[in-house]
């Protein structure tokens, strides 16, 4: 745990540097005791300024140095540019940093999840006489169609760590709909659904809802 400094800290640690003697006074009201709380004071704001560098080299706890953790990460681009808080914006920097990459459903998920977003994916298959009377009847160009099930509104809350200027709410799914699209392999078209966010497996499938639906071949 990171303690920080205060003056008083640091003049008795001088104090206690001090020559014996009478010419030596150890009271804090003494002259000498003064001078070496001012001289304390300087040496807890560097103290203080230390333990300040650790928190801006993490880019989840970043503030003063957001600034620059975005420049390395080239950041913001037309999908991180619309953050418009603190925590969205070290969002798409922790985002940037860890990205691995991925075509499966559980990379997308992730991908979202760092972006503050909870999401389940559903895949298509074309209709088949081994098909059952609930699946949806799709053409064969629906194989390459996904689509992402998102909350309809995603609300980010005003926390401790944020800005004082900040909105105490703020909602969208613009961030979302960029960084997934910008993903995508390139043979796919993907498509959002925000009507409702049906339960999903550990690899971010969406479970069969048992409703049939009639699907058009995609644009």
């Amino acid at each position: 745990m990171l303690i920080r400094a205060t003056p008083e800290d640091y003049r008795d640690h001088l104090t206690k540097l001090l020559p014996q003697g009478e010419a030596w006074p150890r009271e804090p009201d003494s002259v000498l005791g003064r001078v070496l709380r001012g001289l304390g004071g300087v040496f807890a704001r560097v103290h203080n300024r230390g333990l300040d560098l650790i928190e801006e080299a993490d880019p989840r706890t970043t503030s003063e140095l957001l600034v620059d953790w975005e420049r390395v990460c080239g950041l913001p681009d037309a999908c991180s540019g619309l953050g418009e808080t603190v925590a969205q914006r070290r969002a798409a920097v922790l985002a940037r940093l860890t990205a691995r990459g991925g075509q499966s459903r559980a990379y997308y998920v992730e991908v979202a999840q760092a972006l503050g977003f909870d999401i389940a994916i559903r895949e298509f298959a074309a209709h088949s006489c081994e098909s059952t009377c609930t699946d949806p009847v799709c053409h064969e160009d629906w194989r390459f169609v996904w689509m992402v099930e998102a909350p309809t509104e995603t609300v980010t809350e005003l926390t401790v760590v944020s800005e004082c200027t900040e909105p105490l709410r703020s909602w969208g799914n613009a961030a979302l709909e960029c960084a997934i699209a910008r993903l995508k392999p390139a043979h796919t078209t993907l498509r959002f659904s925000y009507v409702s966010v049906l339960a999903a497996d550990e690899d971010g499938a969406v479970l069969d809802d048992g409703d049939g639906f009639l699907m058009e071949v995609p644009a």
